[in-house]
């Protein structure tokens, strides 16, 4: 099996940072030195699109220092990693709704976009005042701006208002820190997606945690509900007939 593109939740950074008699600010800091590890492991591997859960609308309830804290992070990754992303042919995109960021950070985050804008075959998507419903809710929006005929609406036209309209659906999706759950992220799109839990706490995160999750994905069947026999049989012939 092909893998074009690889999603993560990247959580427990602040339990990271409690074992260690550390702020969470610190744990969140040591969360970024294991994305960055990550994004450099995953273009080594030749797979084109990575999607990073970095901060969620619900996270924006967290306590007011905490967020201060995520935003100077992004900041100085954004300042400090941009060029990298030119050299390596690295597109970078921001996912989410960005009225909910300080202004200077739109402005910076437009920046970035712009600069890794040309037509690179790596993809680095950052969702960052990202939730799964709302975005489905604001690519709807979007369509009935246009005054399209919503009675009408498919998946194919909703899929394109989304925020990863070019992106292929994720492949696998990788969830740190021990939970079982998705947690709002990319709801549609990880609708064929296969998931894989690991206990191992985000800022431990490492190349060879990467690897234990793409050998299991590797070892998965990919049916898309379909039988054996069903994945070999022409497309139009799967619905022709069925339901008598």
């Amino acid at each position: 099996m092909q893998l074009k593109h690889i999603a993560i939740i990247m959580d427990g950074n602040g339990r990271w940072a409690k074992k260690r008699g550390l702020s969470r600010s610190e744990g969140h800091r040591a969360g970024t030195e294991a994305a960055k590890r990550t994004v450099r492991a995953i273009s080594r591997m030749d797979i084109p699109c990575l999607t990073l859960y970095a901060l969620s609308t619900e996270n924006l309830y967290r306590p007011q220092q905490e967020l201060d804290a995520l935003v100077s992070l992004m900041r100085h990754y954004l300042e400090t990693e941009v060029q990298s992303m030119v050299e390596n042919r690295v597109r970078l995109r921001i996912i989410g709704d960005r009225r909910l960021l300080p202004p200077d950070l739109q402005k910076r985050i437009a920046q970035a976009e712009a600069e890794t804008s040309r037509d690179y075959n790596k993809h680095l998507t950052l969702a960052v005042g990202y939730g799964g419903r709302d975005e489905v809710v604001r690519a709807v929006r979007s369509l009935a701006r246009k005054g399209g005929d919503l009675t009408r609406l498919n998946e194919t036209r909703l899929a394109r208002a989304l925020d990863t309209a070019d992106l292929p659906d994720p492949d696998l999706l990788i969830r740190t820190g021990g939970e079982l759950r998705i947690s709002n992220f990319l709801i549609w799109e990880l609708a064929y997606t296969e998931l894989y839990f690991t206990r191992v706490l985000w800022p431990d995160f490492s190349s060879r945690h990467l690897k234990a999750a793409i050998a299991a994905f590797h070892r998965r069947k990919r049916r898309f509900g379909l039988t054996e026999e069903g994945l070999s049989t022409p497309s139009r012939k799967r619905l022709k007939g069925r339901l008598r």
